[in-house]
């Protein structure tokens, strides 16, 4: 009975030291769901080209963490761009991205990632687009992969999107486990609506 007594002790001082450690020393990280679209297409009516998706951020610790930036690296055969500029938030609440709190219970928003502002030109051009999302987390030195998708774009909707500033949306299909793309001639409007309608 001795021998058992002191198993279970250890035991339940094992499950402390673990729980203790979870609690306030398990450091995490920052990890997002499959977004449920994203979009291809001109900031507004005729501004510059820009990346749109939303998802849920969410923190692997208990103590969660803050994000000082969060960017999108595109990258089609050799040719790599960074979308650097970062904007979240619904339609009232948009706001430059930086110093964004994310707990473990997570923050579903809407991610916009425009061009830096140096002079850099972009055009969305045919064939596979992968996606590379990063994070920047305050205490860590090197921004943190977070995401990666491929996206095909075909030569009509890449015509559109550059000639006629239409825009190209991808929506996840959860049975297909893919995305499925269509075309927006107007998509300045039709992201109003959705932003009215609280679906984006």
């Amino acid at each position: 009975m001795e021998i058992v007594s002191i198993i279970i002790s250890a035991m339940a001082l094992l499950i402390s030291g673990l729980t203790a450690w979870f609690v306030l020393f398990h450091r995490g990280t920052i990890k997002m769901t499959q977004p449920t679209i994203f979009f291809f297409g001109p900031d507004g009516v005729s501004g510059p080209p820009k990346i749109f998706m939303r998802t849920l951020l969410f923190s692997t610790a208990n103590k969660g963490h803050i994000i000082e930036n969060m960017y999108i690296k595109l990258e089609r055969g050799e040719s790599i761009q960074n979308f650097n500029i970062w904007v979240y938030g619904n339609k009232e609440t948009l706001a430059r991205g930086s110093g964004l709190f994310v707990g473990k219970e997570g923050i579903v928003s809407n991610h916009h990632f425009l061009l830096p502002k140096d002079g850099t030109t972009f055009d969305f051009l045919p064939g596979e687009h992968t996606i590379k999302i990063f994070v920047s987390l305050l205490g860590e030195k090197k921004p943190i992969p977070l995401f990666k998708q491929t996206l095909a774009l075909s030569q009509q909707f890449a015509d559109e999107i550059n000639n006629e500033k239409s825009g190209v949306y991808f929506d996840w299909g959860p049975d297909s486990r893919s995305y499925y793309s269509h075309l927006d001639k107007n998509p300045n409007k039709s992201m109003s609506v959705f932003l009215k309608k609280g679906i984006l």
